[in-house]
């Protein structure tokens, strides 16, 4: 048999296949992915774009009419009951949007990493004590506390969207620790780990090169699911008066509301940014369903045997049986 397995050319053609359909299950060429990346680039680009190729100013007025103007040549978008360019205001409104996403999504993600790892890894009392800590802030009513805050806080300028990401990553780190926690729980007793304490290694250490390695994928839809917390939070926030509009695309659902859009037929002014929140929301979620997808075997799973009932060949080949001459494998 020995001879078989070592000199049939066939054996090796077999076996070289799978080494290329694991590679398909790469993370770049899930659906999910490219198409959540696709959006959110697209929005980043609008972000950082906006403000410098958009026509005219958000606050400018251009037309002495009592009604919003329907969207001609001269205004895409048409404007609003101050005839104020609502392509502009939809340009410019997305880089305060994406600014409090980004910084409610980065420090809720590093304190949910911080308290949830520690807690898994440390154990005991310090478990105990950081695991009651992220329970209360889980049955806290965020959106509730945060009118209240900022109700008592107040906002005035640009500067206040960095404490507007501040204050909302505060309401949005306990549900990422919470995950953590239950991975580092599964990962503190592995092999690898128990050889970095006998060799002396520091707990710290040991988180730092041993368990968040391992958490990547994890912290990454930890990081996604913050930063559509993030958006929704903020674009209520302001839908609600409570923040500094900034021509926010939630500011400028507030004014249609307020000057009856939607009920008027305005449809230029409240539908543009109610979908560009709704693409953004959408490729947030995309890419944490293809994250997940991507580490979580059973989803993958799940995934590749749809396709097969469908018809299309399986991601996934079984190993080659290889028989002798004598016909025993």
């Amino acid at each position: 048999m020995a001879t078989g397995i070592g000199t049939d050319p066939v054996a090796v053609t077999q076996a070289a296949p799978p080494l290329k359909r694991q590679h398909s299950l790469r993370l770049p060429r899930s659906p999910k992915i490219l198409i959540g990346l696709g959006i959110l680039l697209f929005f980043v680009l609008v972000a950082i774009l906006g403000p410098i190729v958009r026509p005219d100013s958000p606050d400018a007025t251009f037309a002495n009419s009592p009604v919003p103007l329907a969207p001609t040549a001269a205004h895409w978008l048409g404007t609003t009951q101050a005839q104020q360019d609502v392509f502009s205001q939809l340009l410019v409104g997305g880089g305060s949007m994406l600014l409090v996403a980004l910084i409610g999504g980065v420090i809720a993600t590093a304190g949910s990493v911080v308290i949830g790892v520690t807690a898994g890894y440390l154990g005991g009392l310090a478990d105990e004590l950081l695991s009651m800590l992220t329970n209360v802030f889980l049955v806290l009513p965020a959106l509730p506390l945060l009118i209240i805050l900022f109700g008592f806080i107040g906002t005035s300028g640009q500067n206040d969207l960095f404490l507007i990401g501040i204050i909302i990553s505060l309401t949005g780190w306990a549900f990422g620790a919470r995950v953590l926690r239950a991975q580092t729980l599964s990962l503190r007793n592995r092999d690898y780990v128990d050889a970095a304490k006998i060799t002396g290694e520091r707990w710290w250490r040991i988180i730092a090169t041993e368990i968040l390695p391992n958490l990547i994928p994890v912290v990454a839809t930890s990081f996604l699911f913050t930063v559509l917390y993030a958006v929704g939070t903020y674009t209520a926030l302001a839908f609600l008066g409570l923040v500094n509009p900034n021509w926010s695309w939630g500011g400028m659902l507030l004014y249609a509301q307020n000057s009856n859009a939607e009920l008027s037929g305005y449809w230029w002014w409240f539908l543009p940014p109610g979908l560009a929140i709704a693409l953004l929301g959408t490729s947030l979620v995309l890419l944490n369903f293809g994250i997940d997808e991507f580490i979580n075997p059973r989803l993958r799973a799940a995934g590749l045997s749809g396709r097969r009932r469908r018809g299309g060949r399986p991601e996934f080949a079984l190993t080659p049986v290889i028989q002798s001459e004598g016909g025993h494998s």
